[in-house]
C-alpha cells in the first residue's frame, strides 16, 4: 500500500507552506505500510516558538483555502515547541529546532519511503543545522566582546 493522491496532495501543499515560511529540515515519509491511522507525515522544525507557530498557521491556512482540509486535531499550540496537525490522511510535525535534535523522529521512520516534495522544500535541507552554527557562532563573538569590555 501507499500514499494516496490525497495524501500526497496534502503532503505537497503543506511542505510548500512549510518552506514558505522558512521551516527548516522540510521532510515527508510514507507510513500508510506500517501504520494504519495515517498515510503520511510532514517533519518541519524552526529555530524559535514564534516560528513554530507561524508555520503551523501557514499550513492549517494554505491547507484550507486551497485544498478545503481541516486538522481534526491540533496539539502542542500553547507550548509552541511540538505541534502537531492531524489531518487523518496525513500528520504534520512542526518542531522547535531542539525538539528535533531530541526526539528525532527520523530515526523512527527512516525505513519508510520518503515522498518527493516541491524543490522549495528539500531546499530546507542542512537549514537547521547551519542556523545552530551561525548561532554559536554569534553567541562566541558576544562572548569575546564582552571579555574583551571587562579586561579593559
Amino acid at each position: 500500500m501507499t500514499a494516496t493522491d490525497r495524501s500526497t496532495e496534502l503532503i505537497t501543499v503543506a511542505a510548500q507552506a512549510a518552506a514558505d515560511k522558512l521551516a527548516h529540515d522540510i521532510i515527508a515519509y510514507d507510513v500508510s505500510d506500517v501504520l494504519s491511522i495515517t498515510d503520511a507525515f510532514l517533519l518541519a522544525s524552526a529555530p524559535n516558538d514564534r516560528q513554530v507557530k507561524s508555520i503551523v498557521d501557514e499550513i492549517e491556512e494554505r491547507l484550507s483555502k486551497e485544498l478545503g482540509a481541516k486538522p481534526v486535531r491540533r496539539e502542542g499550540d500553547r507550548e509552541a515547541r511540538w505541534v502537531l496537525l492531524d489531518y487523518v490522511d496525513i500528520v504534520v510535525h512542526v518542531q522547535h529546532s531542539e525538539e528535533r535534535v531530541f526526539y528525532a523522529l527520523e530515526r523512527l521512520w527512516k525505513d519508510c519511503p520518503e515522498i518527493d516534495l516541491p524543490a522549495d522544500a528539500k531546499a530546507t535541507r542542512g537549514k537547521a543545522a547551519e542556523h545552530a552554527k551561525l548561532q554559536q557562532a554569534a553567541e562566541e563573538a558576544e562572548e569575546m566582546r564582552h571579555l574583551g569590555g571587562e579586561v579593559r
